[in-house]
């Protein structure tokens, strides 16, 4: 809390995280707010996690600027292009687990 506020929630991989749950909903503030407190928690991205009226958190969303989410998806891809070349088959079966959950 205050002017060097870390986020809300720790141990979000990678993230300063901002949670509302507010009648009114405002992206651009939280999104802004998460951003500044990512910096202040040394986390690459800032993230809002945004709880909708009358559902359950899992029901919520996870909102970021487009400009975060080009740099994750970049830093996922680079990430990826490194494991297969490592470890492709190490690669191969994370991707398909995870294109089997989708």
């Amino acid at each position: 809390m205050g002017r060097l506020d870390i986020g809300d929630i720790d141990g979000y991989y990678l993230h300063a995280l901002e949670a509302k749950a507010e009648k009114t909903i405002t992206l651009s503030s939280y999104i802004a707010q998460a951003n500044k407190e990512a910096v202040h928690a040394g986390q690459p991205y800032g993230c809002a996690v945004v709880k909708r009226r009358m559902k359950g958190t899992a029901d919520g969303y996870v909102v970021r600027d487009v400009a975060t989410d080009v740099r994750l998806m970049n830093r996922m891809q680079e990430m990826e292009g490194a494991l297969q070349d490592v470890a492709f088959d190490r690669w191969y079966a994370l991707d398909k687990q995870h294109r089997e959950a989708a």
